[in-house]
Parts: structure tokens; sequence; C-alpha cells
């Protein structure tokens, strides 16, 4: 599969933009364990024109987590174009707009899934931020606003045209926001559409390496990208690589899995440059890692470790833990 100039390979998996999750320390531990796109979390179009520095360091790519794409989201054609301008001096290798983002603080605002309720504005966006660079641009949106306005097989067509050299889908309307189970069947209509030549991209609710295999066989989308199936465990690309690849699924002591954790959370405290803000920024993962689930009478010490305040207290809990994990834990 081809986006551009970039070879991802056969049946290649992709790490979803996740706010406050996909910084640059993630996605270069998804890149270690096989993921072969990563993208930034999205990036503000009005805030990069704005020059604000918070936003501008999300777009830092380090050579180490290519190929990466940036993902931009806003609700005017000039400002996103002006934006991807900038973002396209970081050098990722794609520039993607998020069309699906569900939260009211920004489809209430008309950006993300919002513009799935103005398609002229969002095409005119599509078709701005193409001209204006010489990377990739591609697009990530969702099925439609809500179940009676499911528009996503006669809009990947519109979104081909207007410039997008890939389509990512999102399984789901702007209604659901997250809930429910993702829908692959629109997307498979899509990517069986002779109309329809760009790369399909097939998101929402794969977590195991048996779901992704699934998922290109029964679709034939071109990549499977996972979200938050990646959240607190980064290593699920590896997993999902072997099952796809029909090759044995690598085992890994308990203390290689705790040794990741430690990782996160200690270069979470270094990108955040403050202890308390890292350690906040490194519970989600804490809280939706696999490695401890199971444990008998465990709630108690989970939230012990959800409570720490310093570095040095929460990696004392998570040793503690670790000799409660079985020795080659179901990940």
């Amino acid at each position: 599969m081809q986006i551009g100039n970039v070879d991802f390979g056969y049946r290649p998996l992709f790490l979803a933009p996740m706010e406050d999750v996909t910084d640059a320390s993630f996605r270069l531990m998804a890149r270690e364990f096989g993921a072969n796109l990563v993208v930034t979390e999205f990036v503000n179009a009005d805030a990069i024109i704005r020059s604000i520095p918070s936003t501008l360091r999300k777009m830092i790519v380090a050579d180490e987590e290519r190929a990466v794409a940036i993902q931009l989201y806003g609700r005017d054609a000039e400002t996103m174009a002006a934006a991807a301008k900038v973002a396209e001096a970081a050098r990722p290798e794609i520039i993607d707009i998020n069309f699906g983002c569900p939260v009211k603080r920004v489809a209430g605002k008309g950006a993300g899934a919002g513009l799935l309720r103005d398609i002229p504005l969002m095409l005119e966006i599509i078709k701005a931020v193409s001209s204006a660079v010489s990377l990739p641009v591609t697009v990530k949106t969702r099925l439609g606003w809500d179940s009676q306005n499911i528009i996503i097989e006669e809009l990947a067509e519109k979104i081909q045209e207007a410039g997008a050299q890939a389509l990512t889908i999102h399984g789901r309307t702007r209604s659901q926001m997250y809930k429910g189970e993702a829908d692959w069947t629109p997307i498979a209509r899509v990517k069986a559409n002779p109309n329809i030549t760009i790369p399909i991209i097939g998101n929402g609710d794969v977590t195991t390496g048996e779901e992704a295999l699934q998922r290109f066989e029964s679709t034939g989308v071109d990549a499977v990208m996972v979200g938050r199936g990646a959240i607190g465990r980064p290593w699920v690309f590896e997993e999902m690589r072997a099952v796809v690849d029909g090759t044995p699924i690598p085992r890994h002591p308990k203390d290689w899995y705790i040794d990741v954790l430690k990782r996160l959370l200690r270069e979470s405290v270094v990108k955040c440059d403050n202890e308390i803000k890292g350690i906040y920024h490194f519970r989600r993962h804490l809280a939706m890692t696999p490695v401890f689930k199971g444990i008998p009478d465990f709630r108690k010490h989970r939230i012990e470790m959800l409570q720490a305040t310093t570095e040095a207290q929460l990696l004392r809990l998570i040793d503690r833990a670790a000799l409660l994990v079985p020795d080659f834990p179901t990940v």
C-alpha cells in the first residue's frame, strides 16, 4: 500500500492520532513495536498561525519515528492551508486533516466531525490544503453525523476528487462518540466502490491481531488504524503484525512489559517537564494497560497507583504490583 511516494508494504498497521496520547515518545514506541505509520496528536490550525509554543512543539518530528503524519484541524480553508505550510516545514511524510473528532469543543465549533454538516466547506479545505503543500494530504473522518445521515459512501468519492490521497474511516457516527460498536460495513462498501482509487484505511475497535486480520480479510481495506487499543500497550503492534503476517506471536516475560510501562512514565515526566503533570499524562496508560488486569483483589492497589503524586512513589507501586503479575501475562 502506498501513499504518495511512501510504500507501507502489505496490510500495514497505523497508529491513530489521539490527544494527550500520541506524543513523540509514544509514537516512537509504536514504531519500534511495528506500527508502519504514526500520527501526531491533532494540531489546531489557528494556534499554528498564532505560533503558540505548545502547539508548535506537537509538530516536532524525530527521524526515528518516521513514517509520520501531522494531523491538523480547523474550520477555515485559508487558515488550514497556511497551517499546512508550517506543518510541511517539520518534514512529515503526510499531512492529515481531521474531520472526525466528535468532542463538543471541536465539532460543536464547526471543526473536526462538525464538518460532516458542511460538506462544501470540508471539500474546500481539502482542496486548499492539497494546493498549499507538496506532501500527500490525507483525510480522517466518520460515517456521518448520526445514524440518519450515513454519508460516507458518496462522500468518499468527493473527498478523493478534492485531492485527498488516502482516506481513513472511523466506523462510527459523530453522535456515537466512542460508544457502541464500530460498523465496518460502510467502510467495506467504500473500498469495494470501483470509482475509489485511493487507499482506504479502516479504524474502530481493533484491539487484537485476530481482529486486525479479520478486518483486512472481510473488508479489503488497505490498512488498519489502531487507536484506543494501543493505549497502555504500544507493544500491541508487535502482536498484530505477527498475526497479520502469520508468524508466531512474541511472548515476553512480565519484566519486559513492566519496563515498557516504566519507560512510558519516565518519558511522560520528561515530556511535560513537570513531575506531577507527567504523572497525570501517564495515568491514562496506567488505567488502560492490560498488564495488571485479572489480578484478584487488585482494586485497592490500582487506586493507589492512580493516586500517586511522585515518580518515585509510582515506580515503587508498579514494582509491587509486578510481583502479582504472571510470569508471561496475557497482554
